[in-house]
């Protein structure tokens, strides 16, 4: 195998392996949602529950705790009475706009293309 085959090899396994890294960090049905949630002002756990149709309590606590294990959220926990924990977008998080705003865009070409409009 010659060397630029191995190196194009070793590229594409690359550019998998971030694309996979991508999904598994912002892929998936609920994260970008709760992290629009976040972002349009939602701080705490019943606020964003109920800005997103259908998101159970459970699978919202696990996307919660991986997007804060990902660095995208933060969470504090206000000691007042009762205890508020509130979740804010991170800057790092901000940079996922240029993943989310090309998907937004592709599914709604998408949507008109598959219903012919």
């Amino acid at each position: 195998m010659s060397t630029s085959v191995k190196k194009n090899e070793i590229r594409f396994k690359e550019k998998i392996k971030a694309i996979q890294d991508t999904m598994f960090v912002l892929g998936g049905k609920w994260k970008l949602p709760v992290i629009l949630s976040i972002y349009n002002g939602n701080k705490r756990f019943n606020d964003i529950a109920n800005s997103i149709p259908d998101i159970t309590n459970r699978v919202l606590s696990k996307e919660l705790k991986h997007l804060e294990e990902n660095l995208l959220i933060s969470r504090t926990v206000i000691d007042d009475y009762p205890v508020r924990i509130e979740y804010a977008i991170t800057d790092y998080c901000l940079t996922t706009h240029k993943v989310a705003a090309p998907m937004e865009e592709w599914g709604k070409n998408h949507l008109k293309k598959i219903s012919g409009k």
